[in-house]
């Protein structure tokens, strides 16, 4: 019997932002805009979401799906693409602070993952959406939900930071991501869709307020969030 689904919701678990790879470590941004005066409440955290699900998101998406794609098909040369589409999601991301985080967690969702499947080998340390297909592989599942777990974290674990930082009701916060999902399966099928194109060819939308948040954060003396 085909456990596809309940792989998928294990997937979907690991990517949770309660996780370290998450909204328990990482912020995505919302801390440096907590600390600006961007982001004081939920309205401005569901556009805050939505924009960065467009941005980054997008991104994430499309470099996951194809890391599956690339470790599925043999005519892309497996692994060895992996360290192009490594590459090529490095510079995709111009902020020093976000590519560290980014590796940081890429290594705690790849350690998380292989807990839980036999994930093939890549890249030592690699980015999150690359490590994210990494672990999509080793689970049996296919391009789209690597897009789709992508998409996901994109949103919830900014969410789970603002949640804390701002002491937001969670079911209000819960309310917002449910009125963005229509938006995340957007962001899920435009990743999928992309998941066969050469990794120069892979969507690049630029997120530069995120990338100057970044940068604010990783200068800041107090700080709750690694990102």
């Amino acid at each position: 019997m085909d456990d596809g689904p309940g792989r998928l919701a294990t997937l979907l678990v690991l990517v949770d932002g309660r996780m370290p790879a998450g909204g328990h470590a990482h912020s995505g941004g919302v801390e440096a805009a907590v600390a600006d005066g961007s982001l004081t409440g939920l309205p401005e955290l569901e556009l805050f979401l939505l924009g960065r699900l467009h941005t980054a998101g997008v991104v994430a998406a499309a470099f996951a799906a194809a890391t599956v794609h690339a470790l599925r098909e043999p005519a892309t040369a497996g692994p060895a693409r992996l360290v192009e589409l490594d590459a090529e999601l490095d510079a995709r991301t111009p902020s020093p602070a976000q590519r560290t985080a980014s590796r940081a967690q890429g290594r705690t969702l790849l350690r998380a993952g292989r807990a839980a499947w036999p994930v093939p080998a890549g890249p030592r340390a690699p980015h999150h959406p690359i490590a994210l297909g990494m672990v999509t592989t080793g689970a049996g599942l296919p391009p789209a939900d690597a897009a789709l777990a992508a998409a996901h974290l994109t949103v919830t674990g900014p969410a789970t930071a603002a949640t804390r930082l701002l002491g937001l009701d969670p079911l209000a916060v819960t309310g917002a991501l449910a009125r963005l999902t229509a938006e995340v399966a957007t962001v899920a099928r435009l990743g999928a869709d992309s998941a066969s194109r050469p990794p120069h060819a892979l969507p690049a939308p630029a997120g530069i307020r995120l990338d100057l948040l970044a940068e604010r954060h990783r200068l800041a003396d107090l700080r709750m969030f690694a990102s």
